[in-house]
Parts: structure tokens; C-alpha cells; sequence
């Protein structure tokens, strides 16, 4: 354990930090579960509104740092591709 209290601060923020990380990055997995749900089950219209509040959430954890910017990129793209491609089909 720290001793210095310079240390004891920084353990203290890191662990508010972790926690609302953690938190953001719940919120992210959760959201393009429901976007891939959405598209097996759903209107085209219903998953695209779900990929738009995607597209925000995920740009805002990147935005705050919780998940890189490629990482954030990458998963609009996914979900967008996997939207295009099924709406396609149908």
C-alpha cells in the first residue's frame, strides 16, 4: 500500500476512475448487445434509431478515453456493416 500521501490521493482517484470506467464500458457492451439483437428481431428503422444512440455512446467513451479511439471506429463499423448487410436481404 501507498505511504506517501501524494500516493494515497492517486489510489484514491484511480479507483473513482476505474469505477466509472467500468461503468462506461458496461453501458458500450450492453448497447451493441442491443443493437445486435435488434437486428435479428426488428424493423430496419428500430435498429437504426439503436445504431444512432450506439454511434453516440460509443463515440463519448472514446471521447472520455474508457476505450480507444480505433476500438470506438471499429465497432460503428462492425455494427453499421452488420446493419447494411442484413437490411439487404430482407
Amino acid at each position: 500500500m501507498a505511504n506517501h500521501k501524494s500516493a494515497l490521493k492517486r489510489a484514491r482517484q484511480n479507483e473513482i476512475r476505474r469505477l466509472r470506467n467500468k461503468s462506461v464500458k458496461t453501458k458500450v457492451k450492453s448497447i451493441v448487445k442491443d443493437v445486435r439483437l435488434s437486428v435479428d428481431g426488428s424493423s430496419k428503422e428500430d435498429a437504426l434509431k439503436k445504431l444512432d444512440m450506439a454511434k453516440s455512446n460509443i463515440d463519448r467513451a472514446a471521447q472520455k478515453g474508457v476505450i480507444h479511439k480505433k476500438t470506438a471506429s471499429r465497432k460503428i463499423s462492425r455494427l453499421s456493416k452488420l446493419i447494411n448487410t442484413i437490411s439487404v436481404e430482407s
